[in-house]
């Protein structure tokens, strides 16, 4: 017996120092993903006037609304005549197209014909002021305002700051005498806050002409100047996918009658029970959903005790989850969500309602389908008397784009050249973008926005006091210039 428990020992011992060679092993392999040495951008002269027109952009509110029949169409006509007027060149020497009344497609023909082209991509429409917040603001929402070196206003950030920084870049470009090898493409979207349709009608072109795209960038990650936890410099977010979209109706339908003589259970009281439910078991957490990604480039700039941890995913996954889960950005990352929206019941309160209707919205994490999310709830809920349907039209996540690949690296040398301080990541977006409507087009789909935003700044994004830092606006439409140079070979 005593021989038996001490080499049970020594077997044990022997496993343990395997273990942890193989983890330190892991962890001392770890290279780093950040390119190093990277010449900067070249300077340019980005003139006074820049900042003028955005902050004019801004005074013009084209506001869009998810009920088309309160948007103001005239603010769109408005805007269309104002960049016309301020980006002369632009509109002498590319090609330019409107879809849907509103959504333009400009074409800067390269000399190198068998060079797929690039497109960049933006939209200008923006989000409503929150009711009852107008007095909130610290300058109007529409009145383009500088001040303290930040620009106040709605589309600031989302997007027109994206849309007139590459106006500018171009228009540079083009008094600069440069002629790009690579076709380019600039796609500004006139309604994506609601639901894309000027998008959807340019994709449908392009699809028809038989385009292929090298790559497209829209907007979408930021860099996050307070970090990351562990890691001290600022983070460049490149979206390689977004999560999908879909809402879903459960509906129970009861008898109603006198709110005297109740049944055992109402059409409240099963559709509240569903929601419960689904609440208490979400979607499981995944680590494959993308950001296992940008947990291995980030791997190597943390401190050893988490690089350890993150170059040994295969054990210490359940930690990795458990950590993420601890705030609503990371958790949201990591699964599947699912976020009851609208309770419709009853009209009295003596009297039973015979329907009773709630609203889900579920973020789906690439891995995940519309199919397999609505078959779940379903599971979940075990309720043969609930109605699940989909409301609108619900979309799977967008195919994860590679992060390694030749045009990832093109971005991420883009940005060290103009931000050189800044570690780069890959994630996936918890929000949307017009970018998946053009998913045939392309399988490198990018989404950034050069801009550097603390946690607090980006509230401002549909938020109140929006704004924008004048020097980093400024620095975008270099960072612009630089990636249309890049984006040549």
């Amino acid at each position: 017996m005593r021989s038996f428990l001490q080499v049970t020992a020594l077997l044990v011992i022997v496993l343990v120092i395997v273990l942890v060679t193989v983890l330190f092993v892991n962890t001392f392999r770890l290279t780093s993903h950040q390119l190093t040495n990277v010449p900067p951008a070249a300077p340019i002269v980005v003139p006074d006037s820049a900042i003028q027109r955005l902050a004019r952009a801004i005074q013009i509110p084209t506001v869009s609304f998810t009920e088309y029949t309160l948007t103001d169409t005239t603010q769109f006509d408005k805007f269309l005549s104002y960049i016309q007027t301020a980006y002369p060149l632009i509109h002498q020497r590319l090609k330019r197209e409107t879809f849907t009344q509103y959504s333009l497609l400009y074409e800067w023909k390269g000399r190198n014909p068998a060079l797929k082209p690039v497109m960049l991509m933006a939209h200008y429409d923006v989000v409503p002021v929150i009711q009852g917040t107008q007095g909130m603001w610290k300058r109007p929402p529409f009145a383009g305002i500088m001040e303290g070196g930040y620009l106040y206003g709605r589309g600031t950030l989302d997007d027109k700051m994206g849309m007139m920084g590459l106006l500018e870049s171009v228009e540079y470009l083009l008094r600069s005498n440069f002629q790009p090898e690579r076709t380019l493409l600039l796609a500004f979207g006139q309604d994506e806050e609601t639901s894309g349709h000027g998008a959807q009608a340019i994709a449908a072109a392009l699809k028809q002409r038989g385009v292929s795209l090298e790559y497209i960038l829209d907007e979408g990650g930021v860099i996050k100047t307070d970090g990351v936890s562990g890691i001290k410099k600022p983070v460049a977010l490149i979206g390689i996918s977004e999560k999908g979209y879909l809402s879903l109706e459960l509906t129970a339908v009861g008898k109603g009658g006198h709110s005297s003589m109740p049944p055992e259970q109402t059409s409240i009281g099963m559709v509240a029970e569903a929601v419960s439910k689904l609440e208490h078991h979400p979607f499981p957490a995944r680590l494959d959903g993308g950001i296992n990604h940008m947990l291995s480039y980030l791997a190597s700039e943390v401190p050893f005790g988490q690089r350890l941890i993150l170059a040994n995913q295969w054990l210490f996954s359940p930690l990795i989850e458990h950590q993420l889960a601890q705030t609503k950005s990371s958790n949201a990352s990591i699964r599947t969500t699912t976020a009851p929206t609208i309770f419709k019941a009853g009209a009295k309160d003596n009297v039973l309602p015979i329907d009773a209707v709630a609203t889900v919205n579920f973020r789906l994490l690439p891995g995940d389908t519309v199919d397999g999310v609505v078959e779940r709830v379903k599971e979940v809920i075990e309720n043969d008397s609930i109605t699940v349907s989909i409301l609108g039209k619900g979309n799977d996540p967008v195919a994860l784009a590679d992060p390694d690949s030749p045009v990832f690296q093109k971005i991420h040398q883009t940005i060290k050249s103009v931000f050189p301080n800044v570690v780069v990541a890959p994630y996936v977006m918890l929000g949307a973008t017009d970018s998946k409507f053009y998913a045939g087009l392309t399988t490198a789909t990018y989404r950034f926005s050069p801009i550097p935003l603390n946690d607090t700044e980006t509230q401002g994004i549909h938020g109140t006091n929006e704004r924008i830092n004048i020097k980093d606006y400024l620095t975008s439409i270099r960072f612009y210039v630089a990636l249309i140079r890049n984006s040549q070979k």
